[in-house]
């Protein structure tokens, strides 16, 4: 039987407390990580919308790297956006910063109507280097 680990960045407990999850889990030498959102550090949504899809993918970064994962080692991403039909050239030009070169991730990205007072959010699998 494969014994789960959770996985939690520095400095953002508040959110993981406030809805009772955890920011990742170790699976193997898989990482399964959670909905990472634009949250400031006190759970709170950053309210620009570019700097929410920049704070995510940072907050998204700070739990890979807790794992001891970074961008490179995601297989899978799946984005959610509240108006996909706006916001998505904003999330374009944010992921081709954070992803500038191929190969890239498996990518999904859903249109959905709640996301907890944000307006996007992204979760991924990552495969963890150097695990058995």
């Amino acid at each position: 039987m494969t014994h789960r680990q959770a996985i939690f960045p520095t400095a953002r407990q508040d959110l993981y407390t406030l809805h009772r999850y955890s920011a990742a889990l170790r699976s193997g030498d898989l990482l399964f990580v959670s909905g990472q959102v634009g949250s400031r550090s006190d759970g709170s949504p950053e309210p620009d919308f570019e700097a929410q899809v920049r704070l995510a993918f940072a907050n998204l970064q700070a739990t890979l790297k807790a794992a001891g994962c970074g961008l490179d080692d995601i297989v899978d991403l799946t984005s959610f956006h509240t108006d996909p039909q706006h916001q998505f050239d904003t999330v374009l030009k944010v992921k081709d910063e954070v992803f500038p070169t191929a190969p890239y991730p498996n990518w999904t990205a859903l249109g959905v109507t709640w996301l907890a007072g944000f307006d996007f959010e992204i979760k991924v699998i990552a495969r963890i280097p150097g695990a058995n």
